[in-house]
C-alpha cells in the first residue's frame, strides 16, 4: 500500500482499517482478472507489474485501451466495482504482479472518510480518459499506416526490437495487416526492416 499517495495521508486508523480489509494476491502472467461483461465486486490496487485492458469487439477484434502500472487502480474495474455496473473491457496481465483487493463496500467508506483519496480518484480518472481520448481519436481519424509509424517513433530509438506480432497485438489488428503495412512504409523509404527488428530511417 505504501506505493500509493493517499495512502501516507490516511490516519493509523483508517491504515489499519484498510490493511484489514485487503487480501494481498500474487498472480502470474496472462491472467485474466476480469472479463468484459463481468461486474466488479473489487477493486486492484497494483503493487508491481502491468496489467493491460483490452475491448473486444465484433469478429474477434480486440483494442488495447490502456495499461496500469505499478502504484495505479484501473478506472473501468472502479467504475464496474463501485457502480455495479459491467466492465466494459477485460482486464489481463501483461505480466506477473502484486497487489491488494479491496471489496467495494471498504473502498466506498474510503471515498467518503478520506479526502485524499478523493483527490487520487479523480486525477486518476483525469488521465485515463485523455489517454481514452487520444487512443479514440486515433482510431477513428488516423490511418493505420500513420498509427503504426507513431508507434515506433514513440520507442525512441532507432533500431527497435519488436514482431510484427506484437505491433498488431499493441494496435489492436492482425499481424497480415501489420506486415503489409510495414512493407508500404518500407517501400517510401521510412524504415528498414529486418528480422524480428525495424530500422526507422526518417
Amino acid at each position: 500500500m505504501k506505493e500509493f499517495d493517499f495512502y501516507k495521508n490516511l490516519n493509523e486508523e483508517e491504515k489499519k482499517y484498510l490493511l484489514d480489509n485487503s487480501k494481498y494476491v500474487e498472480l502470474p502472467e496472462n491472467f485474466t482478472l476480469f472479463y468484459q461483461g463481468d461486474t466488479c465486486k473489487e477493486i486492484l490496487f497494483l503493487e508491481e507489474g502491468t496489467v493491460q485492458l483490452l475491448m473486444h469487439g465484433e469478429i474477434n477484434e480486440v483494442i488495447p485501451l490502456y495499461e496500469i502500472q505499478k502504484g495505479e487502480q484501473c478506472i473501468i474495474n472502479t467504475s464496474s466495482t463501485l457502480s455495479n455496473t459491467q466492465a466494459i473491457a477485460t482486464a489481463q496481465t501483461k505480466t506477473a504482479i502484486k497487489g491488494w483487493l479491496i471489496p467495494s463496500n471498504i473502498v466506498q467508506e474510503l471515498m467518503i472518510k478520506s479526502p485524499s483519496y478523493q483527490q487520487y480518484i479523480f486525477s486518476l480518472f483525469s488521465v485515463k480518459f485523455e489517454a481514452l481520448t487520444t487512443l479514440i481519436e486515433d482510431i477513428k481519424f488516423k490511418r493505420l499506416d500513420s498509427r503504426v509509424l507513431n508507434f515506433l517513433k514513440q520507442k525512441d530509438e532507432s533500431i527497435i526490437a519488436i514482431t510484427h506480432e506484437e505491433i498488431a497485438n499493441e494496435l489492436g489488428t492482425s499481424r497480415v495487416v501489420i506486415s503489409r503495412i510495414l512493407k508500404e512504409l518500407e517501400k517510401k523509404n521510412l524504415l528498414k526492416l529486418h528480422r524480428k527488428k525495424i530500422e526507422l530511417t526518417d
